[in-house]
């Protein structure tokens, strides 16, 4: 479990890291107050909702990948003979799982311009 919750703040904690960079850059430029402190809070947030975004989806595309894992080998265990069949669900299954995270991930990209 603390491997888990490590992993997932060092994942935040890279990908959050471009929000504080370009929160100073913001404020160095010499453009008028108002305007400022509101593209300052919004970049902040979206860039953090995006850290956190990832975040969760690959922690929860981690967890379900290694359920379906762990109950695709229980079933071959119990079922030698269907091990083919059992196998070819599985893949697409954790493939199916891989897309949300690389949807998360294109969000990610697509939103990091307005972060910036």
């Amino acid at each position: 479990m603390l491997k888990k919750l490590l992993a997932m703040a060092a994942i935040l904690a890279v990908l959050g890291a471009p929000v504080f960079a370009a929160d100073a850059a913001v404020k160095e430029t010499k453009v008028e107050e108002k305007s400022v402190v509101g593209t300052t809070q919004s970049s902040t947030s979206l860039g953090l909702a995006l850290a956190f975004g990832l975040a969760i989806a690959a922690f929860g595309g981690a967890i379900s990948q290694s359920n379906a894992i762990a109950k695709a080998v229980d079933a071959v265990a119990r079922q030698p003979e269907a091990g083919a069949r059992i196998q070819g669900m599985m893949i697409i299954g954790l493939a199916l799982i891989e897309t949300l995270v690389i949807y998360m991930l294109l969000i990610c990209f697509m939103m990091m311009s307005k972060v910036v």
